[in-house]
């Protein structure tokens, strides 16, 4: 089909954009099933467009069996029905274009769903079929195959082999899966891989995408003997030379050819990479020229509120980037992770997945002011800053869904003590008093998970009409950022000296951003206009503690 057309105003877009992460299934529900859809962000595209972002950024909203949300994909070249239609997802694209904001579209390259049409295909022509060589087939070990061929764990928890039953029901052989089972891992030596994900690009470039978003980015390529992992406690001696899965050196060949096709579009399209590495060196490897634009930042994503970690986070990855002239993102939440405002109102506000539990005491209020504060430092930050559906409402975790409740694998196979992902995911509050406020029509299904009564004060319909809403800040600060010419792609930025616990820094020429994280109200360095708080500022003049200030010096 013929290409449409994109934004052309600026190349440079990508360096510095906010981008929205929408949720399908929880953004808007339009014909009242408990289950949001494409048409449901059709009709909030003059919300987004009022909140100033350029682009969004969409989590899959391909067929689906939902066992993990979505990211089990079926067929990449339609949309679930649940949400939608091909045709109602060009549409969307186009809209949007119209406003002047782009769409990213996920990409799960690891893994598709136990429902597409190969696997099914290798189930069906059994051990030893060609069918079967595009995914990790391996018989057991143990006296009759009843072990997994290796110790490699699945990031759900338990082992990442399933065994499969043979046409006359006797055992056969195991599938990799490093996520859930019904996502069997694909195997990216095998050529037919390869041409299906170009094509895939090609199939929604050509349907007017900004970009992709990369799942799972650097666990996509294995080493084809399968080595186990070292024991935990083994000497340096036990290691391999390198991971059997992450972060293999064969991953750059293909991010490139991907890199070869964005790049013969008109326009900018990105490719925006799910990295997850301890190692920055390694990390910027992805961003060179020839391989993605983006990729997230999940340091400064799990980083506490901490004034020497926040600033040492925020140095580590401007470092990180500047050798490949990428520009950093900056994001506090998405769909994985506990949201922000509960985070930060915790004893321990970092995140890691490992500490995830029931019942953690969290002081709302607290993490309320220091997600404030936070949004205005992360709108400061140079490069371009993610933001997670529901963020720009202050909307906490929701963790006191029925356990008969819960669908993430997360939860589903920790036997019950890992609370999963759902608590970030439910519907969004737009209007009205009562559940499901205005997330779906009158006389909607109940949603898919359950919304809190309390969220009826967190509606976007009443923090918009609330000039000291979350809501409210979240719009003023984007506007000011695009209006704001220092806080553009290319601008220098200079830390300034200040008191302990403060971080204060310049986006040159005028520009200052000053947060304050100590426990005494902290003076602010001389300035012209007091351009936006988080909080009101003291009687005297000083910032409060946790919170954050824009100048003009």
């Amino acid at each position: 089909m013929a290409d449409t057309p994109q934004p052309e105003a600026d190349e440079n877009w990508w360096r510095d954009a906010v981008i929205y992460q929408v949720y399908p299934r929880s953004f808007a529900d339009s014909n009242g099933d408990g289950t949001g859809d494409l048409a449901g962000v059709r009709s909030r595209l003059p919300y987004l467009a009022d909140l100033g972002v350029n682009a969004l950024w969409f989590s899959p909203w391909y067929p689906s069996p939902m066992a993990d949300g979505g990211y089990d994909v079926a067929d990449y070249r339609d949309v679930e029905p649940v949400f939608g239609s091909l045709a109602e997802a060009e549409k969307l694209i186009s809209e949007a274009l119209a406003l002047g904001i782009r769409t990213i579209i996920d990409i799960v390259p690891n893994h598709v769903s136990a429902a597409h049409p190969w696997f099914r295909e290798a189930l069906a022509g059994g051990p030893g079929s060609a069918a079967r060589e595009r995914f990790w087939f391996r018989p057991g070990r143990g006296a009759h195959g009843e072990l997994p061929p290796n110790n490699w764990p699945s990031q759900f928890g338990g082992p990442a082999w399933t065994r499969t039953t043979d046409p006359d029901g006797t055992p056969g052989d195991w599938f990799l899966n490093l996520f859930d089972s019904g996502q069997p891992d694909l195997n990216w030596n095998h050529p037919d891989v390869l041409a299906e994900h170009e094509d895939i690009l090609r199939f929604w470039f050509d349907r007017g995408a900004g970009g992709v978003r990369i799942d799972s980015a650097a666990m996509v390529c294995k080493d084809p003997d399968l080595p186990d992992l070292p024991d935990p406690g083994a000497g340096a001696e036990a290691a391999l030379p390198a991971h059997p899965y992450v972060d293999r050196d064969d991953l750059h060949d293909i991010y490139r050819s991907w890199r070869r096709i964005a790049d013969s579009y008109p326009g900018v399209r990105i490719l925006v990479g799910e990295v997850w590495l301890p190692d920055a060196e390694r990390f910027a490897r992805y961003l060179r020229p020839d391989e993605m634009h983006t990729a997230f930042n999940f340091d400064f994503l799990a980083c506490p509120w901490e004034p020497d970690r926040l600033r040492t986070s925020i140095d580590v990855t401007l470092a990180a980037h500047a050798p490949v002239s990428a520009p950093a993102t900056w994001v506090l939440c998405n769909h994985d992770v506990t949201r922000t405002v509960t985070r930060y109102g915790r004893a321990d506000t970092g995140f890691d997945f490992a500490t995830k539990a029931f019942g953690i005491p969290t002081d709302l209020e607290l993490g309320t002011r220091r997600a404030r504060a936070a949004a205005l430092l992360t709108l400061a930050l140079p490069g371009s800053v993610y933001l997670y559906q529901g963020e720009e409402l202050g909307l906490p975790e929701v963790e006191d869904i029925p356990t008969g409740k819960l669908q993430d694998p997360m939860y589903l196979r920790s036997a019950g003590t890992n609370p999963g992902r759902d608590g970030c995911r439910v519907p969004l509050p737009w209007s009205g008093a009562t559940p499901p406020f205005g997330f779906g029509p009158d006389g909607s299904a109940e949603s898919w998970l359950p919304q809190p009564a309390q969220w009826a004060a967190r509606t976007a319909e009443v923090q918009s009409a609330d000039p000291g809403s979350m809501l409210s800040l979240y719009r003023a600060a984007i506007r000011l950022r695009k209006d704001t010419p220092e806080l553009g792609h290319g601008t220098a930025f200079t830390w300034l000296d200040s008191a302990p616990g403060v971080l204060a820094f310049r986006r040159s020429p005028g520009f200052v951003c000053v947060v304050n994280l100590s426990p005494d109200p902290a003076p602010l360095p001389a300035h012209r206009t007091l351009l936006l708080a988080s909080a009101p500022l003291a009687s005297d003049g000083l910032l409060p503690q946790d919170t954050a200030a824009w100048l003009l010096a």
